[in-house]
């Protein structure tokens, strides 16, 4: 077999993980968009779908390593090929957690149904979200392109998320404080603040594989965080 023919085969190979990449790109993009919408609407069946759909994220993901480690066994790519197919792995495992976050919002979702709404806290939960969604549609148009300006800027506007969960954080503590019958619901909003939080750091992530794909280095300087973040519980044990 000559090294032409390996090169197109590894091309094909690399094609069809790529497509699977995208798809599990654009479920995990409506997930965002479904269980921020459920959360707004209290949609109990929107939420159940969110919940329900995460099962077709995670075998997306399962096939893609699957494939990888195939071709990485089939192929055995040097150099640059490596590193495409490693970041394909480490993208899909991003994407799968952001899918996790998705589901949470829909199981605290069913559960917010049942309570009084806290001030205007739905709108900033959907706000989060939507940017969420924006960096990742942008995270992944930058791997497709190789494009390490776009990767930057979805790097550079997790900042944005960050600082939408600090005023959120800020508002349910004045809420709690005012009327103690608000605390848990907003404690729950709280753990869906912190979980779309978290999405924002997981796409984050996959432009930092995008840059680093690219030019073979890591970013050299500290994420852009905000300094007043709140609230150390994470809440991904759901």
């Amino acid at each position: 077999m000559n090294e032409q023919h390996i090169a197109s085969a590894f091309d094909r190979d690399l094609e069809a993980i790529q497509a699977m990449i995208m798809k599990m790109g654009g479920l995990v993009e409506e997930a965002i968009t479904n269980s921020s919408e459920a959360l707004a609407n209290r949609d109990e069946d929107m939420a159940a779908k969110v919940r329900a759909d995460d099962a077709k994220i995670d075998d997306l993901e399962e096939q893609i390593n699957e494939e990888a480690a195939r071709v990485i066994a089939l192929r055995q790519p040097m150099s640059s090929d490596l590193r495409t197919v490693l970041t394909v792995m480490k993208i899909s495992a991003n994407l799968e957690r952001v899918g996790d976050y998705a589901k949470n919002l829909g199981k605290r979702t069913s559960v917010l149904v049942e309570m009084q709404p806290v001030g205007a806290s739905a709108k900033s939960l959907r706000r989060m979200a939507r940017e969420v969604e924006l960096m990742l549609k942008d995270a992944l148009d930058s791997y497709m392109r190789r494009d390490v300006a776009l990767a930057t800027k979805v790097r550079d506007h997790d900042l944005e998320v960050d600082q939408i969960y600090n005023a959120l954080f800020r508002e349910l503590l004045t809420h709690m404080m005012e009327d103690p019958r608000n605390i848990t619901a907003c404690m729950h909003l709280h753990f869906i603040a912190k979980n779309i939080e978290r999405m924002g750091d997981h796409v984050t992530s996959i432009a930092e594989e995008v840059i680093y794909l690219v030019t073979g280095e890591r970013p050299g300087d500290p994420r852009p965080k905000d300094n007043a973040i709140y609230g150390a519980a994470e809440g991904q044990g759901d």
